[in-house]
């Protein structure tokens, strides 16, 4: 029996959450939808792509949203099995409040590390796409900053016409054995800059141990070449900027930073960005834990019947003030207040010790 029981309970769960997972799915198809069709709409692009890109862009969102799919889908179930006094049966034969909510409480715990190892390189890959996808028809195409195995590129418009930019290395502020090529708006290479170090910090970029070869395209004029212990060259992107461009982690996978941590920061990562994601997503799993728990404190102090919409109201407003609480840590720790790495804990601790109060409670009841 008991046995019919644990498996009668995790299958109302997982129906509660693929269906709320399917409601926010569809809200999230509907809105961002007009946003890409409004992307698209003076593009030579099929019609079909601000659909397709939609589809590849929402998984990632829901990811994102999970802790609070979560929570309202724990409390659409456990509200419905106390309505149907079905919460009563569980308990005649055994299940206290203590034990229901640890076994969901566990479920969704597994469930976040099954998103993690399983899923996340899914829609981070999906996420690649669609960003790769959407770059191909942006009109900012002439201005372009790539990081790859072969460090830092740059291509970037000037005056006389464009010029490429690469660094080997990116450390903080500072890039290390630099080619700069200027070119002209004929394709036409008018002087190549080498610098050891550039630092970075603002647009105007201090270039040391710099050689300087110019070249001309008239006739019978030879190339010349400059040294200089310090050079200045202006660019429209400095190291705040640069950085900002790479801090779509949704691209990268868990994986990819547990595996590829060092690989990331020696290619130019801030590793102040790459702990703060990596620590985001090591808390999912036990973010998904206290949601639930949370679910279950404002849902199971009581066995009469109730109307689910006013708990899923109260449930809304809780969402609402996590996500802001959430939102301040993080901005903290962009203030430098705290660490990056540390704003994403304080929430899923602080929120863990006002549950540990409240499931305390609901089992004595």
């Amino acid at each position: 029996m008991n046995k019919i029981l644990f498996q009668y309970l995790l299958s109302n769960y997982f129906k509660s959450l693929l269906t709320w997972i399917s409601i926010f799915y569809g809200f999230g198809i509907i809105l961002n939808l007009f946003e890409e069709i409004e992307f698209f709409k003076n593009l030579n692009a099929s019609i079909f792509l601000p659909l397709i890109l939609t589809s590849l862009f929402i998984p990632s969102l829901i990811i994102k949203l999970l802790p609070f799919i979560i929570f309202i889908s724990s409390m659409w179930c456990l509200l419905n099995l106390r309505n149907s006094k079905d919460l009563i049966t569980l308990k005649i034969f055994g299940y206290s409040n203590f034990k229901i909510f640890f076994i969901l409480a566990l479920t969704s715990f597994i469930f976040g590390w099954l998103v993690l190892f399983a899923i996340n390189p899914i829609t981070s890959t999906m996420m690649k796409y669609y960003e790769q996808t959407k770059s191909q028809y942006s009109r900012d195409i002439d201005h372009l900053v790539s990081i790859n195995k072969n460090g830092l590129w740059i291509k970037e418009n000037t005056i006389s016409g464009y010029r490429i930019i690469s660094a080997d290395e990116t450390r903080n502020n500072i890039l290390k054995n630099i080619f700069i090529f200027d070119l002209d708006k004929n394709n036409n290479l008018n002087q190549k800059i080498y610098a050891e170090y550039a630092n970075i910090v603002d647009n105007n970029w201090r270039l040391n141990e710099v050689i300087i070869d110019k070249f001309s395209n008239e006739v019978n004029v030879e190339s010349t070449r400059e040294t200089h212990s310090d050079f200045s060259i202006y660019s429209e992107y400095n190291y705040e900027k640069i950085n900002s461009l790479f801090k779509n982690f949704d691209t990268m996978s868990f994986l990819d930073l547990i595996l590829n941590y060092q690989d990331l920061q020696d290619r130019g990562y801030d590793k102040s960005y790459l702990d703060q994601n990596l620590n985001a997503m090591l808390s999912l799993p036990f973010f998904l834990f206290i949601m639930t728990a949370l679910a279950a404190i404002l849902t199971m102090n009581t066995l009469k019947k109730s109307n689910n919409f006013t708990f899923i109201a109260v449930g809304i407003i809780a969402c609402v003030a996590i996500y802001y609480f959430k939102d301040l840590s993080l901005a903290l720790g962009q203030t430098d207040r705290i660490s990056l790495s540390l704003s994403a804990w304080i929430p899923v601790v602080t929120i863990g010790l006002f549950s540990t109060i409240g499931i305390l409670q609901i089992n004595e009841k």
